[in-house]
C-alpha cells in the first residue's frame, strides 16, 4: 500500500509540473511577441509643434519596423504633465510610451507643486533627440534687427509680452533672465505648445516669442516677425544669425540645448525597452525620419545609454538655473 501511495503522489506531482509548462511557455511567447496590439505614443503637447512632428516621424518607422501600429495621442496641458501622468498610470507592458520635451521631465520639478509623477523614478528613458537652437522672433513693428535694438525698444515700453510654449520652458526662463540682466518688464504668456503661441503672435497679441526652427519659419516667411537671435547655438540654415549669448546675454541658460525624450513606464520589461532603444537608433538611417530631422535641423535619436547620460547631466543644470532665477512652483 505504501509503495502504491508514493507512486500516486509522484504521478500527481508530475502531472502538476507538466500542467504548469504550457503556462510558462505562453507567458514567454506573449512577451516575445511584443507588440501584440497597437502601441500608444503619448505626446504631452498639441499637434503641429516640433515634439509632435518628431513623435509622428519615429512612430511611423516603428510601425513599419515592428509590424504593429504606433498611434500618436496628443495630450497637452500642465507643461506636458497631463501626458506624463497618463503614461505613469498605464500598464508597463510596452504598449504605452511617451514622447515629450525636457521641460516636462526637468523644469516641471521646479515649477509645479506636488508634481504627480517622479521624472526619474516613474519612467525608463530609452532614447533622446537632442535639441537645436531656438529662435527669438519679434514683431517687425518694433523696428529691431538684433537683441540690443530690441532691448532699447523694450525699455521704452511699459510692459512687453513674450510667448512661451510651457511654464518653465526655455522661453519662460529667457524672459526672466533678460528681465534680470537688462532691467526689462517682459511678461511671459504661456501656451499649450508652439502652434497656438505663434497663432497669437501672427494676430499681434504678443510682442515676441521663442520657438523651434520648423514651426517658426512660416512666421518669418510671412514678414510679420523679425528674427533677432537664437539660443543654444547658431543654426545651419541661418549661420549669419548670432546667438543671444554672442550678443551679450550672459546666463548659462542660453547655451543649454534641451531634448525631446522617449520614455516607457518604469516597470516595462528591460528587453522591450532595449528593443525600442535599438529601433530608435536604426530609425536614424531611415529616409523618412532623416527628412523630418533635416527639417528641424536635429541629430538622430540616441540609444538608451546616451539618453540616460544627457538626462542625468542636464537635470541639475536646468534646476539650478530655475532656482537662481527665483521661479516658484505654482
Amino acid at each position: 500500500m505504501k509503495k502504491t501511495l508514493i507512486t500516486r503522489r509522484s504521478l500527481l506531482a508530475s502531472s502538476a509540473a507538466a500542467a504548469s509548462l504550457p503556462l510558462i511557455g505562453s507567458a514567454a511567447s506573449a512577451q516575445a511577441a511584443w507588440p501584440s496590439k497597437p502601441v500608444r505614443v503619448v505626446v504631452g503637447y498639441p499637434a503641429g509643434g516640433q515634439t509632435d512632428g518628431i513623435a509622428r516621424a519615429y512612430s511611423e518607422f516603428l510601425t513599419r519596423h515592428f509590424g504593429q501600429t504606433f498611434v500618436v495621442e496628443n495630450k497637452g496641458g500642465g507643461s506636458g504633465s497631463v501626458g506624463a501622468i497618463d503614461v505613469k498610470n498605464s500598464p508597463p507592458d510596452g504598449h504605452t510610451l511617451m514622447c515629450t520635451i525636457s521641460t516636462t521631465m526637468i523644469q516641471n520639478r521646479a515649477t509645479i507643486k506636488n508634481l504627480a509623477y517622479d521624472p526619474e523614478k516613474d519612467f525608463a528613458i530609452f532614447s533622446v533627440v537632442k535639441g537645436s537652437g531656438l529662435l527669438m522672433v519679434v514683431q517687425t513693428s518694433s523696428g529691431a534687427t538684433n537683441l540690443q535694438d530690441w532691448i532699447a525698444w523694450a525699455k521704452k515700453a511699459d510692459k512687453v509680452s513674450m510667448g512661451t510654449y510651457a511654464v518653465g520652458s526655455t522661453p519662460h526662463i529667457v524672459a526672466f533672465e533678460l528681465n534680470k540682466q537688462y532691467g526689462l518688464k517682459i511678461e511671459p504668456i504661456h501656451y499649450r505648445g508652439e502652434a497656438p503661441m505663434w497663432a497669437d503672435f501672427m494676430a499681434g497679441s504678443i510682442e515676441t516669442a521663442i520657438g523651434s526652427y520648423a514651426v517658426t519659419s512660416p512666421v518669418l516667411q510671412s514678414g510679420r516677425g523679425k528674427l533677432i537671435g537664437t539660443t543654444g547655438s547658431r543654426l545651419k540654415p541661418l549661420p549669419e544669425v548670432p546667438t543671444l549669448a554672442e550678443q551679450g546675454a550672459s546666463s548659462k541658460l542660453f547655451s543649454v540645448r534641451g531634448f525631446t525624450g522617449w520614455f516607457a513606464p518604469v516597470k516595462t520589461p528591460p528587453e522591450i525597452v532595449k528593443k525600442l532603444s535599438d529601433a530608435m537608433v536604426l530609425a536614424g538611417k531611415d529616409p523618412k525620419v532623416e527628412s523630418t530631422l533635416s527639417n528641424y535641423y536635429l541629430e538622430p535619436a540616441s540609444d538608451m545609454v546616451e539618453a540616460q547620460r544627457q538626462f542625468s547631466e542636464e537635470s541639475p543644470v536646468l534646476l539650478d538655473v530655475l532656482k537662481g532665477l527665483g521661479i516658484q512652483a505654482e
